[in-house]
């Protein structure tokens, strides 16, 4: 697996640079779909976009997704659409009409299969499999990614691009894109800051037989691109 590892030395740091590439992407493309992450770096990232890329982003090319929702309202601190809202859409000229949130107040069940439907619709497909130009994720402390938790490793392989998780611990029920629709991007990027994540990235990328107990590992684009963006801190004892 070609793996392209960007390094910086905060996740303030990271969340510019990747700006700048995210920026870069869009403006050489005439339609631009991302599906968004949730977590602090994401955040960050989300500010800096709405500060420094308001006007340099014509947002008007740029379909926005996201690859995973906890089932909540979206007025809910917990969900990741408002989180977006509050740090990036409130403040970019971006059309109503681009935008495809989960509706994590809907029957979980019913609402997987509108969600696959929609970016069945909006998205072209490569390998009769909805292809996102771009996917942002994160990655847990236990390895998971997306809503693609340890306990649930199926979903890695789930046939349906979306599909319900639960956390394992609070059981809390999620909409979560699957394995085959996240490998199938051209660009998948994962954003991993913090010393609580090296010991997983550095297993993952040695390939250690633990890794493969982790969602993340599994993430290998069948045609596209992966790149991790990750700050010293989780970078460990990689050589920098």
């Amino acid at each position: 697996m070609d793996t392209k590892q960007h390094i910086f030395k905060d996740k303030q740091a990271v969340a510019e640079a990747f700006a700048q590439y995210l920026a870069e992407q869009i403006a050489y493309s005439e339609s631009y779909s991302i599906a968004l992450s949730g977590g602090s770096t994401p955040k960050i990232l989300f500010d800096h976009l709405a500060k420094e890329y308001k006007t340099l982003i014509d947002w008007s090319k740029v379909k926005l997704f996201w690859g995973d929702e906890r089932c909540v309202p979206p007025n809910d601190e917990q969900s990741n659409y408002r989180m977006t809202k509050e740090h990036l859409l409130d403040y970019i000229d971006i059309p109503m009409s681009n935008i495809f949130r989960v509706r994590g107040e809907d029957d979980p069940n019913l609402e997987k299969e509108r969600y696959a439907q929609v970016l069945e619709r909006e998205i072209s497909a490569s390998n009769n499999i909805p292809q996102f130009d771009l996917i942002i994720l994160g990655m847990g402390e236990d390895g998971h990614t997306a809503s693609i938790f340890p306990h649930q490793m199926e979903l890695l392989e789930d046939s349906n691009w979306t599909a319900v998780a639960q956390h394992p611990e609070s059981e809390q029920k999620r909409i979560t894109l699957t394995g085959p629709i996240i490998n199938n991007a051209k660009k998948i990027c994962f954003l991993a800051t913090g010393a609580s994540k090296a010991e997983k990235i550095d297993a993952i990328f040695k390939g250690s037989s633990d890794s493969q107990n982790y969602p993340a590992t599994h993430i290998n684009p069948t045609n596209g691109e992966l790149h991790w963006w990750i700050d010293e801190a989780a970078a460990g004892e990689i050589v920098i």
